[in-house]
């Protein structure tokens, strides 16, 4: 865990208490880093509610009510996937405030419209969803850092 994430994390953590708001994830492709780096900080049971790692399709529709229907549709590397998990993520957690990820990390998966390094994220609070797409450089651990890094900063602008 970089010191980078980690003072991240630390920030978000910060936020959470000063709002009064407790966390859950829904990650794919971060396979639960984000819940790591969080859980890295002392006294983040009093802000961290759960961590849904929903690495398959079946996953998402299973434990996040993600329709099978919007998979199909969008492929499980989408914002409307991405919003649909933290919306599930929200609803099947006594959390506040969530955010998802997936993406394809690589070296493999890619698809037309659709590279290695795509992530999509989501951010979730009462009836407020945002979502958003990016495309990170490099390997498949530095997509994925960078992945975890940009939920946690996206988090903080979420709940400000």
């Amino acid at each position: 865990m970089t010191n980078d994430l980690i003072d991240l994390a630390t920030k978000v953590g910060m936020a959470l208490q000063a709002k009064r708001l407790v966390l859950a994830t829904a990650e794919s492709c971060t396979g639960g880093g984000v819940s790591q780096a969080v859980t890295e900080i002392s006294g983040s049971t009093g802000w961290f509610e759960c961590g849904f790692v929903t690495y398959s399709n079946a996953s998402k529709t299973e434990l996040l009510d993600v329709s099978a229907a919007l998979i199909a549709q969008f492929g499980s590397v989408s914002e409307e996937v991405a919003g649909a998990m933290a919306e599930g993520a929200l609803a099947n957690s006594n959390a506040d405030v969530v955010v998802s990820t997936t993406g394809i990390a690589g070296p493999t998966g890619a698809v037309p419209g659709k590279p290695v390094g795509t992530v999509c994220f989501g951010w979730s609070r009462g009836d407020t969803t945002h979502t958003e797409r990016l495309v990170f450089q490099g390997d498949r651990q530095s997509v994925r850092e960078q992945a975890v890094a940009h939920a946690l900063r996206g988090l903080l602008r979420f709940i400000e």
